[in-house]
């Protein structure tokens, strides 16, 4: 900037309005000067053509800002299936489990008489057991924790655990239940089992009088067992629409010392509770879900027994999974609409509804390494 134009442009006009009477030769010599050294121009930093508008400023930012946020790219979400097992002889019955992933990335599924154990890893499938009429269908199947041993629940009211890496039969629990035994689930070495009879029975299978405590709250089957990821909470439904939340802590370990009350006896549901699901990553928190009479999804604390959320889906519900990774919750469905829902919590807005299935998904099952699993009758489709 040129200060000696600036302070002549600053105090010229003052000396004029100051000094009114100005001879006609240093009117002229000023006029002249302006010519000369401005250009005719009487303002300082003025911008030659029309400033720019805010907005076309503000785009201009953005355009070549470094720190711009990239946006956020949708998930996408496949709408078919990426592999499909032919699964014949799969028993039709919402109250059994005949499907579970183990740790060693093996499939287990029970067919009529008969567990195969596929193998993800190398797509390989072998038998591992095939009951007698007397004993069978099999009504249950689960996975131990260590991915090596496997309990199988049999319509006799016997279970079975075998080793799978040798494929031999280890022992068999007997006079646990008298009638079939249709839910199954493992807390470390304790196996839990649930029967048509209504009973729910911890058996340790490390000792020889393995009956270490006994639930008794259902009138009806129970089809549906899940201990909670600490091990210290275990929830069961029933065909009588009945939610129980046991605590391993409130339960005695004398054999002798029969029945154990339960922490909530919880009756929301109108129909069957099979599908049962504890929260991955908030403690406390299990999914529900109801049969055809309630078709609702519930969130509970199970701390207080209080209900948290109820979403009616509109179909019988037939399991639940957590997905931690993307906090969302999967649920299989029956009559009518046979789909699977993916949901995002805790919104409970719908992510996608898949619908490749024909017939009722009865059954899920989580694979270790991949998201999801879905079962149906006559075919399994990851």
């Amino acid at each position: 900037m040129d200060m000696d134009m600036a302070h002549y442009l600053l105090t010229e006009p003052r000396k004029d309005k100051e000094n009114a009477a100005v001879s006609p030769s240093k009117e002229a010599y000023r006029r002249l000067l302006a010519e000369k050294l401005l250009n005719n121009r009487t303002r300082i930093l003025a911008f030659r053509n029309k400033p720019p508008e805010p907005e076309n400023v503000a785009a201009a930012d953005a355009t070549s800002s470094h720190h711009a946020r990239p946006a956020k790219q949708r998930r996408h979400i496949p709408q078919s299936a990426e592999r499909t097992l032919d699964a014949p002889e799969l028993v039709d019955d919402y109250y059994l489990n005949l499907l579970d992933w183990g740790t060693n990335n093996v499939l287990s599924i029970a067919l009529g008489d008969t567990v195969y154990l596929w193998d993800a890893s190398s797509g390989s499938t072998s038998e591992l057991v095939s009951v007698d009429e007397d004993s069978g269908p099999i009504t249950s199947v689960s996975w131990a924790p260590d991915g090596r041993h496997i309990a199988v629940g049999l319509n006799s009211s016997d279970v079975q655990l075998w080793d799978t890496s040798s494929n031999r039969l280890l022992r068999t629990l007997r006079g646990v239940h008298e009638a079939r035994v249709g839910s199954l689930a493992w807390n470390n070495s304790i196996l839990t089992t649930g029967s048509m009879d209504g009973k729910i029975v911890n058996n340790d299978v490390r000792i020889r009088n393995h009956m270490v405590q006994t639930y008794e709250g259902h009138s009806q089957e129970v089809c549906g067992l899940k201990w909670s990821g600490s091990g210290q909470q275990l929830a069961s439904g029933g065909n009588d629409n009945l939610l129980h939340i046991w605590d391993v802590s409130m339960a005695s370990s004398m054999p002798s010392a029969g029945r154990n009350q339960w922490l909530h006896r919880l009756d929301d549901h109108m129909a069957a509770v099979k599908a049962l699901a504890w929260c991955p990553f908030q403690s406390n928190l299990l999914a529900t879900g109801g049969g055809g009479s309630d078709r609702c999804i519930k969130f509970w604390n199970t701390h207080t027994g209080a209900c948290l959320n109820s979403v009616d889906t509109g179909s019988q519900v037939c399991s639940l999974l957590w997905n931690k990774n993307e906090r969302e919750l999967l649920s299989s469905h029956g009559f009518t609409q046979n789909q699977l829902t993916l949901w995002k919590y805790p919104s409970m807005v719908k992510m996608a509804e898949l619908t490749g299935h024909t017939s009722r998904v009865l059954f899920m099952a989580q694979m270790r390494s991949t998201p999801w699993l879905s079962r149906q009758r006559e075919g399994a489709k990851f």
